[in-house]
């Protein structure tokens, strides 16, 4: 790997962020490679971060239902999954994410830097899903368990709390109105699986423009969840 490619960016700032110092630095670059940064870069041989958001994601789902295990002692498990759900879903990644400012460490093409890459969330999100799957792959599943710990300590915080079951559709509804005088729509795109297990996929415009997607058990789980992404969207978090 060429590391000259990545002088411009300040890797000990964002070691610092995670607490995690890497023995294998380049784990770490390929976790920022977004795949528009690798195709622009095809002569470099580069890997991009899908390989390592896959493992993240895993990684995350098993560190994540470790804590809430130790939180939430007396806890069932249907609760358990709802809360696991509400920290590793695609927003509660973006939040972290913010957090750290991890946008302005990835390694995007031209095009995706000039449609506002750094701010988006699926991009966020997916790329922290890599470096925790670096981490992983690094340090092993406690180095990666404590980092989780450390990251998202806020959201496991809000568990339980009003803010943890807070009606995204009423609020972003109220927040619609007030600012362009008009309301979401919401429509079922997609649904699969067995009668018993059925995952539906909402989609959210606002004025006709979509504004998001989101999946859950039943389409009120995918309503909320994509007006939870929306109205982080349009405060700009």
């Amino acid at each position: 790997m060429d590391l000259n490619l990545f002088k411009k960016v300040n890797l000990e700032d964002l070691v610092n962020k995670l607490g995690y110092k890497f023995q294998d630095k380049e784990l770490l670059i390929q976790a920022l490679c977004h795949a528009s940064f690798v195709n622009e870069h095809s002569q470099a041989h580069l890997a991009d971060n899908e390989r390592l958001e896959f493992l993240g994601d895993a990684v995350l789902d098993l560190a994540v239902s470790h804590i809430l295990m130790d939180l939430f002692r007396d806890a069932e498990e249907g609760v358990l999954s709802k809360y696991r759900a509400m920290i590793v879903d695609e927003l509660g990644l973006y939040k972290v994410a913010k957090l750290i400012g991890l946008g302005e460490y990835i390694f995007l093409g031209k095009g995706e830097e000039q449609s506002g890459g750094r701010e988006k969330t699926s991009i966020l999100a997916d790329a922290m899903e890599a470096v925790l799957g670096a981490i992983y792959l690094d340090g092993g599943f406690n180095n990666a368990l404590a980092v989780i710990k450390r990251l998202f300590s806020i959201s496991f915080q809000e568990l339980g709390t009003k803010d943890s079951i807070h009606d995204f559709k009423s609020s972003l509804q109220e927040y619609t109105q007030r600012k362009f005088k008009t309301v979401p729509s919401y429509k079922l795109v997609q649904e699969w699986g067995p009668a018993h297990d059925r995952t539906f996929k909402v989609a959210l415009k606002l004025n006709g423009k979509l504004l998001a997607e989101a999946e859950g058990k039943s389409k009120k789980e995918a309503e909320q969840k994509a007006a939870r992404i929306a109205f982080s969207i349009l405060r700009g978090e």
